[in-house]
């Protein structure tokens, strides 16, 4: 059964930061884009941040330029979401997603466009 299970949610106060990961299992995601989404209460779900197979080419939304970062470990299968100067306004289910279409070098940001979506884990930082 292929999974993708998000961890390293919780509460925090504003400024500070935290550290997502998303386990995948089932298959390698070694040859695929993988991104970050995120829904706030009463929103829709919007795209956070997203990574090519390699890691050579990544792109973000930009109310999170210059403070969170996408990677990914290939060798464990993972992906990782580091969110720094964290504000009220992340606050939010963080779900992490998989495009099964391999060696693509797209700049995807469209719910759409991923194929496999973990359960989420939820981020609520304070102010």
């Amino acid at each position: 059964q292929v999974q993708l299970v998000e961890s390293g949610g919780g509460l925090v106060s504003a400024g500070d930061s935290l550290g997502l990961s998303c386990a995948a299992s089932g298959r390698t995601f070694s040859t695929n884009t993988m991104g970050w989404f995120r829904q706030a209460p009463g929103k829709e779900r919007e795209f956070v941040a997203a990574i090519t197979w390699s890691g050579a080419r990544t792109n973000y939304v930009d109310s999170v330029k210059g403070r969170f970062t996408i990677s990914r470990n290939n060798a464990k299968n993972t992906l990782y979401l580091q969110m720094n100067s964290l504000k009220p306004e992340d606050t939010a289910v963080y779900y992490c997603a998989a495009d099964l279409s391999p060696f693509s070098t797209s700049s995807l940001t469209r719910i759409y466009e991923f194929d496999i979506w973990g359960q989420g884990t939820q981020v609520t930082v304070s102010s």
